[in-house]
């Protein structure tokens, strides 16, 4: 009925916003070629060149205890690179966590 068709597309706006993150992500081209968050950040830094600029940030990453409270298992790096590819082009900020690229965006 209705009811049941209303339920399933909540069910999928919700998965929708869940997933929209990871679908943010983008690519961008530099150069002859793409740059992608698939690549590793060797890749990127060789077709890419090295950023405008760069941040590094270490942030504390939290488990959860078998009490059920929040604890600390250790740090991870996120770094920010981004590229300023001149007026006619987005700014990029590719975000690395750990040494693995988790995504790329649009600087706003």
């Amino acid at each position: 009925g209705l009811m049941h068709q209303a339920v399933i597309a909540a069910c999928a706006m919700l998965a929708m916003i869940l997933l929209a993150p990871a679908a943010r992500s983008e690519s961008f081209r530099c150069g002859q070629w793409i740059a992608s968050p698939d690549m590793s950040v060797q890749e990127l830094l060789e077709k890419c060149g090295e950023p405008t600029s760069r941040t590094v940030e270490i942030v504390d990453v939290y488990g959860h205890s078998a009490q059920g409270g929040r604890i600390k298992t250790g740090t991870s790096t996120v770094e920010k690179l981004t590229y300023d590819r001149g007026s006619q082009s987005f700014t990029m900020i590719v975000t690395i966590v750990d040494g693995e690229i988790k995504g790329i965006e649009r600087a706003e």
